[in-house]
């Protein structure tokens, strides 16, 4: 198990005197990702070039620099052509009925994250494009519910574009019905009395964020669910903490009885950050206790050996974030920034050497070094920190 990270030698909290936020911000991993012509057969956010856009829109909010905005208009336009025409991933996608559907994987993702960046340059017609081709977007029966490739992900999509241009944006009435949906779906592999919700994919009855339990109800708690909707929710997450593993750690799904992953995608670090926003929707004290909990795993194992947000220590400082935001507490936010000075101090060092992995695709958000940089970015201004495309 302890291959899986490096061990955690960094002291514990000590109060310190504030400093001045930073200037600038990471500015040499958001240069040079890349030409689009290596990028180009994958548009998503999750390991494409979208997701160097996003990328470039997060540090556009930071920096003001225009350069960054009009680079990631240019780059949406692309994966907007590509996403029309492009055989990426293709077989997988259309088996299920996701070809278009999620913010992360499909190109819900494109018309969202370019109907931002043509808000912010002032270019109405590409907006008011991007808006028309997204609601051109439908959803088919056999679509699963989880984040990366279903209903979750179309929905964490309509919240985006509703944060940023409204709420009605996409309206009520057509969220409300996918959310049902979810939910009805959720209850015929639920118990009522011991797990209210519980959804499949890839024949697994996942529990992590990125294709189980806790990316769904992450999504769910943003909408105003009905009072029973909202207790089979809060059910199933009471049925998650009290079936972790005694370590602290979430399984990755209902059989998994391997106490290995502490990732966003599988583990604990994804758990935590839903049930953070569980503790802020039900003011209850054992969801915030149950967070803090997964938090402690996260300081302790960690320190993954991998860069990434979905599945390295980029991601992983995001728990602490997400807590400090939620209670203040000074010690989350040292033990994130304590995760991003191990990764400032020694990521390329360690993976030039071979000891951590630099990801599948390197320079992309989700796996790669792009994580790092927004981790980075959002370090300039903690309290508004933010999953990237979890966290509203």
């Amino acid at each position: 198990m302890a291959n899986r990270y490096f061990p955690n030698l960094m002291p514990d909290f000590i109060a310190e005197t504030p400093q001045p936020p930073p200037t600038t911000a990471a500015e040499e991993e958001i240069a040079a990702p890349g030409t689009q012509e290596q990028w180009i057969q994958d548009y998503t956010p999750y390991t494409g070039v979208l997701g160097t856009a996003f990328l470039l829109l997060k540090a556009y909010q930071v920096s003001n620099n225009k350069n960054d905005l009009n680079l990631a208009a240019e780059i949406v336009k692309d994966c907007d052509t590509a996403s029309s025409h492009s055989s990426f991933n293709w077989v997988l996608m259309d088996c299920m009925g996701s070809r278009d559907v999620t913010f992360i994987c499909g190109r819900a993702g494109v018309c969202a994250i370019g109907a931002v960046i043509a808000k912010h340059t002032g270019d109405n017609q590409m907006l008011n494009y991007y808006l028309a081709q997204f609601k051109k977007i439908k959803l088919s029966k056999d679509l699963p519910e989880e984040l990366l490739y279903g209903r979750a992900g179309f929905l964490w999509a309509c919240l985006f574009l509703n944060k940023h241009f409204g709420e009605g944006t996409i309206a009520t009435s057509y969220t409300d019905a996918v959310v049902d949906e979810i939910i009805n779906n959720g209850r015929k592999l639920g118990v009522k009395r011991r797990c209210p919700l519980m959804f499949e994919m890839y024949g697994e009855k996942y529990w992590g964020a990125a294709h189980g339990l806790a990316g769904i109800i992450r999504v769910l708690l943003e909408y105003d669910l009905k009072p029973d909707q909202s207790e089979d929710v809060k059910g199933t997450l009471k049925y998650m903490i009290k079936n972790r593993f005694p370590s602290g750690n979430y399984p990755a799904s209902e059989e998994d009885r391997g106490d290995a992953l502490v990732h966003w995608c599988h583990g604990a670090p994804g758990v935590a950050l839903t049930l953070v926003k569980a503790a802020e929707v039900y003011r209850e004290r054992e969801l915030l206790e149950a967070a803090i909990d997964a938090a402690e795993v996260v300081w302790n194992r960690g320190l993954l050996k991998r860069v990434g947000i979905c599945h390295g220590i980029s991601g992983n400082a995001y728990v602490f974030l997400s807590l400090y935001r939620l209670t203040g507490n000074m010690e989350f936010l040292y033990r994130a920034k304590a995760f991003a000075c191990f990764l400032l101090d020694r990521g390329h060092k360690l993976i030039a050497e071979g000891q951590m992995h630099a990801g599948d695709n390197p320079y992309s958000l989700f796996e790669g070094v792009g994580g790092m940089a927004y981790l980075f970015l959002d370090l300039v201004e903690p309290v508004n920190a933010r999953f990237p495309a979890y966290e509203l």
